[in-house]
């Protein structure tokens, strides 16, 4: 990846920390040629201090590393947008981001069980590996299948839903959204697109 770290005077680019799971902007810092470096070699975040003139590393004292998932140049190669995963609070003061949020999105998980999901379906077209993966089987079995566990899943949860065992009812819960996302992509949509009606309705 080809940076320019000559426009400017200093030799520096900002970068942009975003966590890679919940997509939370955390905290904007600055880096040379030699703290990127030393970021891809240790997968831990280096910085260059504008104010102590010397690298260093997010998390060296207080152990709140920055551990490395990526790093993307913007199109004039002059910013770089890197995700990562925070080992605890990014800011000096304790809080989760530079700005004071709180780094908590749930919705993120379900677009990466999405993607897994859109993976299986894939993968299911291609007819390998299929008998170790469980969706895989079920999108080559077809929609009436997939209909079929999400009507059981269904039935699961009021069942549990009328008894005190809270860990069942949240187990039979969590295996109808699952089920229920897999046939959502079975009739070629997601659950961006039930979120679209359910605004509209609102």
């Amino acid at each position: 990846m080809e940076i320019d770290f000559t426009k400017d005077t200093n030799g520096l680019v900002p970068a942009i920390i975003q966590d890679a799971q919940t997509n939370k902007v955390l905290m904007l810092g600055y880096m040379n040629a030699e703290a990127y470096a030393k970021t891809i070699a240790t997968k831990k975040v280096t910085f260059y201090s504008r104010s102590k003139k010397r690298l260093w590393t997010k998390g060296e004292e207080s152990g709140n590393f920055l551990e490395l998932v990526t790093i993307d140049n913007d199109c004039d190669n002059d910013a770089l947008l890197i995700k990562v995963k925070p080992q605890g609070p990014t800011c000096h003061k304790g809080t989760d981001t530079c700005w004071g949020d709180t780094n908590t999105d749930i919705f993120s998980f379900l677009k990466t069980l999405e993607g897994t999901i859109q993976n299986r379906k894939e993968l299911a077209l291609t007819k390998d590996d299929i008998d170790k993966s469980y969706v895989a089987s079920l999108f080559r079995k077809g929609i009436n299948k997939i209909a079929q566990k999400v009507g059981e899943e269904a039935v699961e949860v009021v069942i549990e839903a009328k008894d005190n065992d809270d860990i069942l009812f949240l187990s039979e819960s969590a295996d109808l959204l699952f089920h229920y996302l897999i046939l959502l992509q079975a009739k070629g949509f997601t659950l961006k697109d039930v979120i679209a009606v359910l605004r509209e309705r609102h």
